[in-house]
């Protein structure tokens, strides 16, 4: 054999290889997203729902369902690791760049991570998530011998039937439109909600510290009403003056056994807990909303100066060569937690949200058509993040593959619009929400709740007013 086939045999070797590795590195990622997500979906499923004590062929067709739906969330978890992933590998290669056991670590295993993410997470929200709701309604058809596969049969017709009229309608809309308003999407309009709630919902996890109070005499309080409303209830008789009934008395006995138990918590919190941890995590969620809307505020001034701001997609992951931050690794580090901030407070804005607030999932006793929701909202606020990410200069990573095939990306007006929305939203909930809380703790510090509120009357000729 001559030495120029001899070199091309090994080319083709090493490229054979490479994609080999390629391939069994992409699958042992999903396996382990997959199985981190079966239990999740395990902690939060409704047990009934998948028991065969009634029909057995109810309970094969949740499980396939549930399946699904773990495929589904394992796609949205890979979504939202993908750009930090990706920046990690990066500064990772600068760090080590002759290191043997880091170069699989490579622009194509990354490039193929990115693909593979948006193929599965296109093919979950158009069939896997629509069969698996309508496999789970689904009977059979009229006069066919029942069963799992004319389930399949019913559930392929509706869903072949609902996709070409959903063609039919986004065919007609860009006909209408045109394609490039038809290609924009709106990204994360929950994320500055969901920025001031975090405090709200930190405040709630974590044990406040004491300002003004004396906790032991609200706990003997509460546990003397609590004892009070219980010798009512098992005596079985109302107050004298009072006409209450007993459904009344049972729900002011829970409330007051609620707090309770909240004062209670906050009673055997350490003084390290309880002083140090509250403030400590309010600074930092302040920190961490105040970088993000600083970046914003100076991508903008980049927006209006710099053409290469404008966020764009490219084919060739180039990893290795430089910095996607002028900080190196801390400011890449600082960019990883400001994406998995932004992504944590998109998910508490959408659940505290009055239209999704009844999509939040419970302890054990959620059911399979709510799963369902939840992993398709889950999955598009995962699949935006990297283009929500890059579009408000949280992060220099160009995206690969089909995430910036958007057309709207190269439109200046849009970006620019969405980063200064992003601000001033973002910007006006943490004031208004901060300000608010503030004063909350202030006023029930120096006990001003407690005060009666004035009653004033003013008189006229005729009438009181």
């Amino acid at each position: 054999m001559a030495p120029v086939e001899q070199d091309a045999l090994a080319v083709r070797e090493q490229l054979f290889h490479e994609r080999v590795r390629e391939c069994i590195i992409c699958a042992l990622l999903f396996a382990s997203l997959y199985i981190l997500c079966h239990f999740i979906i395990t902690h939060f499923k409704k047990h009934t729902d998948f028991t065969a004590v009634h029909d057995d062929e109810d309970a094969a067709v949740n499980r396939i369902a549930l399946g699904l739906c773990t495929f589904t969330l394992a796609v949205a978890l890979g979504a939202v690791l993908l750009l930090p992933f990706s920046i990690i590998s990066n500064e990772v290669l600068l760090s080590f760049p002759q290191n043997y056991y880091i170069q699989w670590l490579n622009g194509s295993l990354i490039h193929g991570l990115w693909n593979l993410v948006f193929l599965f997470s296109n093919m979950s929200l158009v069939f896997l998530m629509p069969f698996a709701y309508f496999f789970t309604e689904s009977e059979g058809f009229a006069g066919s011998k029942k069963g799992i596969m004319a389930r399949v049969y019913e559930t392929s017709v509706v869903l072949l039937l609902l996709t070409l009229l959903v063609l039919g309608m986004v065919w007609v809309a860009s006909a209408i439109v045109g394609n490039d308003a038809a290609s924009r999407q709106s990204l994360y309009v929950c994320t500055p909600f969901g920025l001031s709630t975090m405090f709200t919902v930190t405040g709630k996890l974590l044990v406040k510290p004491r300002l003004l109070e004396d906790l032991d005499e609200q706990l003997s309080c509460t546990r003397f009403e609590e004892a009070a409303v219980s010798h009512r209830i098992r005596s079985g008789k109302a107050s004298c003056w009072l006409n209450l009934d007993m459904e009344m008395l049972r729900e002011q006995f829970f409330a007051v056994r609620s707090k309770r138990r909240k004062l209670e918590l906050r009673h055997r919190a350490s003084p390290w807990q309880r002083n140090l941890g509250y403030p400590l995590a309010m600074l930092g969620l302040l920190a961490l909303t105040g970088i993000s809307v600083l970046i914003v505020c100076f991508h903008v001034l980049e927006l209006l100066l710099d053409d290469a701001a404008m966020p764009r997609g490219i084919q060739d992951a180039s990893l290795g060569q430089v910095s996607f931050s002028i900080f190196g690794s801390f400011g890449a580090a600082l960019q990883v937690v400001l994406i998995f901030y932004l992504m944590l407070s998109s998910v508490v804005g959408f659940y505290s949200s009055p239209l999704f607030t009844r999509l939040l999932p419970e302890w054990q006793d959620t059911p399979l058509t709510k799963i369902i929701g939840n992993c398709v909202s889950l999955l598009v606020l995962s699949s935006a993040l990297p283009v929500f990410s890059r579009t408000l200069g949280i992060t220099r990573f160009d995206l690969l593959g089909d995430f910036g095939r958007f057309n709207w990306l190269g439109n200046f007006y849009i970006v620019f619009l969405y980063n200064m929305g992003f601000a001033g939203l973002t910007t006006l909930c943490l004031v208004k929400r901060v300000s608010w809380a503030v004063q909350a703790e202030l006023i029930r510090a120096f006990g001003l709740h407690k005060l009666p509120l004035p009653v004033k009357r003013c008189q006229t000729r005729s009438k009181p007013c």
